[in-house]
């Protein structure tokens, strides 16, 4: 696993938890790699009436989800997002990596809509 050195968590209102770094992310940096436990197909709706409903990623399979450790389930959303996700589904992976400059002590978010409809997150 990789991790940026710096990242740190912090309550941000009104929206929980959120993921922050301590120093500037230059633009096209690799911020952490984070392993996942991937959740068979069936388990999806247990996800949905659960806690961890704001917390998975759609998986490869059709109906798996996957819980990213590491700081990957806790970034938060922000359609001027400022880092994007990559899945690596051979790897049981999701790189991190920033979209343009992070200022130190800034939210790093991410952008969870399909891109096209941006009112709907696709959680």
């Amino acid at each position: 696993m990789y991790r940026f050195e710096g990242l740190y968590i912090k309550e941000v209102e009104g929206r929980g938890r959120g993921v922050f770094c301590r120093e500037t992310i230059p633009a096209g940096t690799l911020i952490e790699i984070c392993p996942v436990i991937v959740l068979p197909k069936g388990d999806l709706d247990r996800v949905h009436g659960s806690g961890l409903h704001d917390y998975y990623f759609l998986w490869e399979g059709e109906g798996e989800t996957a819980i990213a450790l590491g700081s990957g389930s806790l970034y938060n959303h922000a359609e001027a997002n400022n880092a994007d996700y990559e899945m690596h589904f051979a790897e049981r992976e999701i790189h991190i990596a920033s979209t343009r400059e992070i200022a130190a002590h800034d939210e790093i978010c991410i952008d969870y809509t399909d891109g096209v409809d941006r009112s709907t997150l696709w959680f």
